[in-house]
Order: C-alpha cells, then sequence, then structure tokens
C-alpha cells in the first residue's frame, strides 16, 4: 500500500513539474518599473442618484462605496507612482431644465488628492442631468501632456447618456487619440436593456448589489495597479520556440501607440524570457526580424502566464568579399524579397544578417553592381554569397576633365562614374573585367578633342591610369 501511495505521489508531482517551473519563472523574474499611473474618476451625481439603493440614496452608498476604493489606492500610493483626479457631472444644474454642459474637473491630477476627493465628494448633492459623452470629451483636458504615463478613466454612474451625446464614439476617440486606455464602467444598478449602451464604452461593471460593486472595484484596482506575465515564442520552421536576439515593439491596437520595447532573450534555461504587460490594452506585436513579422489584436489574460506564439523561422546571410581589404566590408548589399521593388534591408558585407526564411532578391552595390536573384534562406541554414575580390584603380588626370567611367560587358556600356574638373586625381575598387574611360579636358570644346583608356582588372590588382 505505502509503494502505491508514494507512486501516486510521484505521479502528481511529474504532473505538476511544468506548472511549478512555469510558476518559479514568473517568481524569479521581477517586474519592470512601472509607469506614472493616473486615473480620472468620472463620478454620476445627476438626479436619478437620489434613488434607493441597498437601502440608501444610491449617491451615498456608492459615495461610501468609493471611499473604500480610494483607501485601497491610497494604500499601495507607496508601492508605485500613482495620481488620482475627480470629475462630476450632474451636480451644478438643478433640472429642469438640464444643463448638458454641466461637468466639472472638480479635483486636479496631483501626488496627493485622495483627501482632497473625499471632501469635494462629502459636499457634492445630486441634482441635475446625465452628460456622459459630454464628460468623457472634456476628460481629454484633465491629463496633462506626459509621454510616458497610463491615463486611467473610471466612470461611475447609474444611469446612460441623457444629452444626445455618443458616449462609444467619443471614448473609442480617445482611445484613438492615446488620451486614455480602454475606460472602465461601473453601473450602478442599471436597468439590464441599457447594458449595451455602455459596454461598448470600454470595459462594463455591472453592479447590482454592494457586493457586486465591490468586486468590480478590486478587479479594476487589480488590473490597474498589476502587470502580467508574457512570454513570446518566437517559432522555427518545426514549430519549436528557438528564435531569439531580436526587438519587439508592443503597440495599443486602437491608437498605435508603442506601449513597450523589449530585446526577445532567452533565460538561463533555454526558454524565451518572461516580459510584463499592462493588462489594459490590446496588443499589436511587432518581431523587427528582417523583414518584420506581426501578430495583432493580442488580448492577455489576468492572473495568468500568457503565452504569445509568432511564426518566425530565420537562417542566416552572409556577403563574403575575397581578400582581405578593409575598404571591401564597407560594401552595401541591398536586400528585396524575391520579385518584389520595396527595400527590406541593406547589409554591409561580411555581416551576419538572420532573414525569415524564403526567397530574396540581392543588388551588392560594387563597381559594377551585382545582381543576385532567388536566393534561398533556409531555417537555420547559411547562405553565403561569395563575390570577387575587387581590384584597385587610380585614374589621374593631367589637366581637369569632363568623362566618364564605363564597365564593358560585350558591346554593353554602363556608366559607373562621371569626372568633373574639379578634381584630377580618383581611387576605386573596382571588380574584375573590362573598362574603358571617355574625357574630354576642360580645356578644349569640340568632341574631336575625346580621349579614350581602355583597361583590364583582375582580383587583386594596383592599376593607375595617367591620362
Amino acid at each position: 500500500m505505502i509503494i502505491k501511495a508514494l507512486k501516486k505521489i510521484l505521479l502528481i508531482l511529474f504532473l505538476l513539474f511544468p506548472v511549478l517551473i512555469s510558476l518559479s519563472q514568473v517568481r524569479n523574474n521581477p517586474e519592470p518599473e512601472k509607469p506614472l499611473t493616473r486615473i480620472l474618476f468620472i463620478f454620476d451625481a445627476s438626479t436619478s442618484m437620489i434613488e434607493r439603493w441597498e437601502g440608501r440614496q444610491k449617491f451615498d452608498k456608492a459615495r461610501e462605496l468609493m471611499f473604500e476604493l480610494l483607501d485601497s489606492l491610497e494604500s499601495i500610493q507607496h508601492q508605485q507612482k500613482l495620481e488620482i483626479a475627480l470629475r462630476v457631472y450632474g451636480h451644478q444644474s438643478p433640472v429642469p431644465p438640464p444643463d448638458c454642459l454641466d461637468s466639472k474637473l472638480e479635483v486636479a491630477f496631483g501626488e496627493s488628492t485622495i483627501g482632497m476627493i473625499k471632501d469635494k465628494l462629502k459636499i457634492i448633492e445630486p441634482r441635475g442631468t446625465t452628460p456622459i459623452a459630454y464628460s468623457l470629451g472634456q476628460s481629454e483636458a484633465d491629463f496633462p501632456p506626459c509621454n510616458d504615463c497610463r491615463n486611467i478613466i473610471i466612470l461611475i454612474t447609474d444611469g446612460i447618456e441623457m444629452c444626445q451625446g455618443d458616449p462609444c464614439e467619443v471614448s473609442l476617440a480617445l482611445q484613438k487619440k492615446g488620451i486614455a486606455l480602454k475606460p472602465y464602467i461601473v453601473g450602478v444598478d442599471i436597468d439590464l436593456k441599457y447594458i449595451e449602451l455602455l459596454d461598448c464604452m470600454g470595459n462594463y461593471f455591472n453592479a447590482a448589489d454592494e457586493n457586486e460593486f465591490r468586486q468590480a472595484i478590486n478587479t479594476i484596482v487589480a488590473q490597474v495597479t498589476n502587470l502580467t506575465a508574457v512570454k513570446v515564442n518566437l517559432l522555427d520552421t518545426y514549430g519549436k520556440p528557438v528564435e531569439t536576439n531580436v526587438s519587439m515593439s508592443f503597440h495599443d491596437n486602437l491608437s498605435g501607440d508603442i506601449r513597450y520595447t523589449y530585446e526577445h532573450t532567452m533565460d538561463a534555461s533555454g526558454r524565451p524570457d518572461t516580459i510584463y504587460l499592462d493588462i489594459l490594452s490590446v496588443y499589436d506585436l511587432k518581431v523587427h526580424s528582417v523583414p518584420p513579422v506581426y501578430k495583432d489584436s493580442i488580448r492577455l489574460e489576468e492572473g495568468k502566464l500568457n503565452i504569445i506564439e509568432v511564426p518566425a523561422p530565420q537562417g542566416t546571410l552572409i556577403i563574403n568579399v575575397k581578400g582581405k581589404n578593409e575598404a571591401d566590408s564597407e560594401i552595401k548589399c541591398i536586400i528585396r524579397k524575391s520579385g518584389l521593388p520595396q527595400t527590406l534591408y541593406i547589409l554591409n558585407a561580411d555581416k551576419k544578417q538572420k532573414l525569415i526564411t524564403g526567397l530574396y532578391d540581392l543588388e551588392i552595390l560594387t563597381m559594377p553592381r551585382i545582381y543576385v536573384d532567388a536566393v534561398k534562406i533556409g531555417q537555420s541554414e547559411t547562405k553565403v554569397i561569395d563575390i570577387p575580390e575587387p581590384g584597385e584603380v587610380i585614374i589621374n588626370f593631367r589637366s581637369p576633365a569632363y568623362g566618364t567611367l564605363l564597365h564593358e560587358h560585350g558591346d554593353i556600356l554602363t556608366n559607373l562614374y562621371d569626372f568633373t574638373p574639379e578634381k584630377t586625381h580618383y581611387k576605386f575598387r573596382l571588380q574584375p573585367g573590362y573598362y574603358r574611360i571617355v574625357y574630354r579636358e576642360d580645356r578644349h570644346y569640340r568632341s574631336i578633342n575625346t580621349g579614350e583608356a581602355k583597361f583590364r582588372v583582375h582580383s587583386g590588382d594596383f592599376i593607375i591610369e595617367n591620362l
């Protein structure tokens, strides 16, 4: 019996081992320092908040629960860079008539505003209408300019738009501009038939009672204050996560703003390293391989290790110039996808460059240029393109001249360089082949005074042409 029990325990440990390893990796990779988080509360003080909810006036109960939320945020402010502001609508102008501009930033962003927000809410009374769209639109100016801030809106309301605005359209515009991340909306005892009108604004939580309100707030606080663990698996041709050492950027799906940049890395165990992302965004991922690869509309789950898999199979290309002259390492190679005109990358000779597997056309900027089409890059393979060692050619004009250096291939002449009277001394590194110089000295004014010189270059030659 004891042996059977031990076998069961060993089997359970064996099955749990990958999970335990994954959790230990998350714990052993500390979260990066978070940017400044700015939370703007938009609080409903319209007349509907006078109605009863959970045995008390909605406004009084929502305010009490809001104070609990503020206390929770205050307790973590010393751990995080956090600023809080308050905008209220429906509290300045009694109805009728409805005042659709009744919205005010009551407490602006700052380092210690929680006490001010509590004091302000204690003296506010519900009395007006519900201009949600206008309040969201005005919130754009509530966030001072900041290059590295997480701007979050939390709307607490018991009703829908009453001023003919479109809150969903305004919310989407804020997100597209990068003003704020997807807002949170806490609906206080909302009629179910109106939920769709609020859900389109952002992350909607329906608080039918006090417990659901607290649950919604706890979820929001967790999402606002915590980052989520993520691994990016760059897959090879065989679906294995072995590709690495490439930059990645995470962009907000709506605004296109860059949220994070990382260099993809393998950890000490040879697995993709854990990174941490904000759960509030839907992301578009760009892997800056050559050419880049993309994965769009990535939604992360809270409280788990999120795995993002991106096919990125790669091989290596080298342009190898024979010979030992250091100047030849500066020869450039234009890389294009086979059959397409767009330049993907410009590579220096003798530098190893990873490319996504496939066919490429190469234009090597020697004199004359070398074209190599349909070069196949295979998974984990190194493709070496050898080009001949050039020769060094020095051209001296006795007096200033106009002219052209031509490459000769049969009866085809190709212009490589135009000479002008400003210089009389030139130095080139030319590929093996036949060349001619056609020129006329600047002091002569007739075509009959044209001169011509022909020469041949072999690899490693050193040639001086005095004209």
